[in-house]
């Protein structure tokens, strides 16, 4: 999808949070890795399951890994710069039927460029091109509000847990 936006596509929305990551780390309950977005300005999270593969390069970059050939991550950057574009931002932009939804904003010859992708994949392409991460407040509300329903108590706990990790705790978790 093409999207002309304003000549800053780095600027963020004010309907955009922008986010930091947090850690990466098992759920103790599903054993699934969870990326943990944290508001750069509260104390606000926003838990991510992604896969496991999704979540290895995403803590290859995190660890500063090189690896022997590129992986799929590092392609992606390599083929976007020789291509002379650059990705400006990540936003997980829509939450809908418990699923994750993401937009890279590329850049190139003066046009921006918006690309639907999963969120673990738009966050391991900004950590490669050190860009801002934001969610959309819509996305950050409506994941509070299906952590309070009666059947996602857990989710609130979880998130309620998360949020008072600290650097030590989440250490012990990483991946």
């Amino acid at each position: 999808m093409s999207t002309q936006a304003p000549s800053s596509v780095a600027a963020h929305a004010p309907d955009e949070v922008e986010m930091q990551i947090r850690g990466l780390m098992m759920d103790p309950v599903t054993n699934m890795p969870i990326i943990v977005l944290k508001d750069i300005a509260s104390d606000t999270v926003l838990p991510i399951w992604v896969g496991i593969f999704e979540a290895q390069a995403i803590a290859l970059e995190l660890e500063k890994t090189a690896t022997p050939r590129p992986m799929t991550h590092d392609l992606l950057r390599n083929m976007a710069r020789n291509l002379n574009a650059e990705v400006r931002k990540v936003v997980v932009s829509e939450l809908r039927d418990d699923t994750f939804y993401a937009i890279i904003w590329m850049e190139q010859a003066g046009e921006v460029v918006a690309m639907d992708a999963r969120p673990s994949d738009a966050i391991a392409l900004a950590l490669r091109w050190d860009c801002p991460i934001y969610v959309n407040r819509d996305v950050l509300e409506n994941s509070r509000q299906a952590a309070t329903g009666t059947q996602t108590i857990n989710a609130e706990e979880m998130r309620r847990w998360l949020e008072n990790l600290n650097d030590d705790e989440m250490g012990r978790y990483k991946m």
